[in-house]
């Protein structure tokens, strides 16, 4: 994964805010556990749902200690009864996800020389069949598997949180399509580094 570089942060630091935050905040960790493996990403990012990171961690490791080599073939997945899926610890709902994912790939290609070749919003449109799979947990893969420059996952509460108290005067009192509207219209100068912009919204500490 490319570093967050200084064009990006000179192009940031434009929004007075943005410079601030930029400067108050560490550098934020940039990871990329799964950058060669999309389809491992995926069903990691549904056990992740709705869970504390440990926990989603101790039960993607049994999960993944079902199968030979701690890899779950798709075939292989498919091939779980459900009470093997649930001894990892995974809900009824999550293993009918995670069996999805498989499907999905056996029947079309999800790996980086497929996914490489589309602009984010065909991968988004592209993966959204997947049950489990909204648009959030795709704009997730796209900032931290597929290292996208520009994504801004509006829907993440976090993000939207962080810049209510950063841009108390644009926001004050708006909800629903008309907060969503000026937030838009707040990160449009970030492009083409939303990515790097969103990353430093979730590490920022308002106070």
């Amino acid at each position: 994964m490319t570093d967050i570089n200084s064009s990006a942060l000179t192009h940031l630091a434009q929004d007075p805010v943005m410079a601030r935050i930029i400067a108050d905040t560490p550098a934020p960790k940039l990871f990329n556990d799964y950058a060669d493996d999309v389809y491992l990403a995926l069903l990691e990012s549904i056990v992740s749902q709705q869970i504390s990171v440990k926990a989603a961690d101790a039960i993607f490791s049994r999960f993944r200690a079902l199968f030979p080599d701690k890899y779950p073939q798709a075939n292989a997945l498919l091939l779980k009864t459900t009470d093997e899926l649930r001894s990892a610890g995974l809900s009824f709902q999550k293993i009918k996800y995670l069996q999805s994912v498989a499907e999905f790939s056996l029947e079309k290609p999800i790996d980086r020389v497929h996914l490489d070749a589309l602009t984010d919003e065909e991968i988004v449109q592209y993966l959204l069949p997947i049950k489990g799979v909204g648009r959030w947990t795709v704009e997730m893969l796209l900032m931290f598997v597929l290292d996208r420059p520009d994504i801004f996952p509006i829907d993440d509460l976090v993000i939207r949180q962080r810049m209510l108290r950063a841009y108390p005067e644009q926001t004050n009192g708006l909800t629903g399509k008309a907060l969503y509207k000026v937030l838009l219209s707040i990160a449009e100068p970030w492009r083409p580094y939303r990515t790097t912009a969103s990353r430093y919204l979730w590490r920022w500490q308002a106070t």
